[in-house]
C-alpha cells in the first residue's frame, strides 16, 4: 500500500510540474530555469534552504554520481511538502526537453520496481523514488552564475547558467534498471517498460549494418568493459578518439548515427540541444568516431562510445537486473570535452 501512495504522489507532482512549466514555455531555457529555482526556492523554509543552496564554489558542485550513496548534497524529495515537490518538478522539468524529463520520471519510477524485486534482500542499497536530490548553486539571477543538480540513483543531471544561458549541461546521466522491464510486478510499470530503447536499439542498428572492414575498426574488444569510465570524477576522459570515423560511413550508417548522437542531444530543451548539435557539426562531423565493445545481441554485455572532438558518449549494458536477468542495466553518459561544469580540463602536459 505505501508504495503505491507513492506512485501516485509522485505522478501527481510530475503533472502539476509540467502544468506549471507550460506558462513559461517560449522563455530561454536559462531564463526559464531561474524563475523556476527561484520559485522553488522561496518555497522552502529556512532548514531545507540550508541543504538546498551551496556556494557556487563550493567543492560539491562537481562532486556526482549516478550509483546508490546513502548519503547525497541537496535537498531529497522525501523532505519536501506537496507544494515543493510541485515546485522541484517545475525546476527539473525547465531544465529539460519533454523527452529527457520523461525518462527522468520514468527512472525515478523504476525505484519502486526495484523495491519490489528486492523486497527479500537483508542487505543492499535503499531503493526510493523520493531519495533524488535538488541542490542550487549560487543565486539564480538574470545577471548572475549558479549551477543545478537534480541527482539519485541513475539520475545525475548538473547545470550551469550564466547571465540567463546555459552554459553547461553536463555531466548527464540517465540509467535504467531493468533496461526493459520483464514482467509485471507494479502497477506503475508496465512488462515491456524499456526507458532508454532508442540509445541502445539504434546503436545495435549501426553496428549491425558496418561492412566487415568497419567492425575492424570499429569494435574494441569481445568482452564490454563493466563500466562508463571516470565515473564521479569532475572531468571526462581525454582519450584520443577510437572506433570507425563518421567520415568513412555510408550515408546511411551516418544517419544513424547522428540519429543515435541526437537522441542524448535532444534530453535538453531545443535550444541547449541545438548548441550542442551546433559544436559537432562546427567541429567537424566526420571526426566523430563509433566505437563497440562486447556482444551484438541483447542479453549479453556491450557497450559503445561516441566521440568527437566536442563531446563524449559512453554507453555500458553488462550488468544483470534486479530479478537476475543478464546485460539488462544500463549506464549512459554524456560529457563535454571542453570541460564539465563549464571548468575548463587540465589536460596532460598543458
Amino acid at each position: 500500500m505505501t508504495r503505491t501512495i507513492v506512485v501516485v504522489l509522485v505522478g501527481a507532482s510530475l503533472a502539476a510540474g509540467a502544468s506549471v512549466y507550460s506558462a513559461r514555455r517560449n522563455a530561454a531555457t536559462g531564463s526559464e530555469m531561474a524563475a523556476a529555482a527561484n520559485e522553488f526556492l522561496a518555497s522552502l523554509n529556512e532548514q531545507q534552504r540550508s541543504k538546498a543552496v551551496l556556494a557556487y564554489d563550493s567543492p560539491k558542485r562537481v562532486d556526482w554520481h549516478f550509483i546508490p550513496k546513502p548519503e547525497r548534497k541537496g535537498l531529497q524529495i522525501r523532505e519536501m511538502e506537496p507544494n515543493q515537490r510541485t515546485a522541484a518538478r517545475a525546476l527539473l522539468r525547465a531544465a529539460l526537453s519533454q523527452v529527457g524529463y520523461d525518462k527522468a520520471s520514468q527512472i525515478m519510477e523504476l525505484e519502486n520496481l526495484l523495491a519490489e524485486l528486492e523486497k527479500n534482500r537483508v542487505d543492499g542499497p535503499l531503493r526510493d523514488p523520493e531519495r533524488y536530490y535538488y541542490t542550487v548553486f549560487g543565486k539564480p539571477a538574470a545577471d548572475s552564475k549558479w549551477g543545478l543538480s537534480v541527482e539519485g540513483h541513475h539520475l545525475s543531471l548538473n547545470f550551469v547558467v550564466d547571465a540567463g544561458k546555459v552554459a553547461s549541461s553536463t555531466p548527464s546521466v540517465f540509467a535504467a534498471n531493468p533496461a526493459i522491464v520483464k514482467a509485471d510486478v507494479i502497477p506503475a510499470v508496465k512488462k515491456g517498460t524499456r526507458v532508454l530503447a532508442r540509445e541502445e536499439t539504434l546503436a545495435f542498428d549501426l553496428l549491425k549494418s558496418l561492412s566487415s572492414d568497419q567492425r575492424r575498426q570499429a569494435v574494441l574488444a569481445d568482452k564490454a568493459p563493466a563500466e562508463i569510465r571516470a565515473a564521479g570524477e569532475a572531468q571526462p576522459p581525454t582519450d584520443a578518439a577510437v572506433g570507425v570515423a563518421a567520415s568513412k560511413l555510408a550515408s546511411e550508417q551516418s544517419r544513424l548515427l547522428r540519429e543515435l548522437v541526437q537522441e542524448y542531444a535532444h534530453n535538453m530543451p531545443d535550444d541547449v540541444a541545438t548548441r550542442r548539435l551546433e559544436a559537432i557539426e562546427s567541429a567537424g562531423f566526420d571526426k566523430v568516431h563509433f566505437a563497440w565493445a562486447g556482444a551484438d545481441e541483447l542479453g549479453v554485455g556491450h557497450y559503445y562510445r561516441i566521440q568527437g572532438p566536442t563531446f563524449l558518449i559512453e554507453f555500458v549494458n553488462t550488468q544483470p537486473d534486479a530479478a537476475g536477468n543478464p546485460a539488462n542495466h544500463i549506464h549512459s553518459i554524456w560529457r563535454d570535452l571542453a570541460g564539465d561544469f563549464d571548468l575548463p580540463i587540465e589536460r596532460k602536459g598543458s
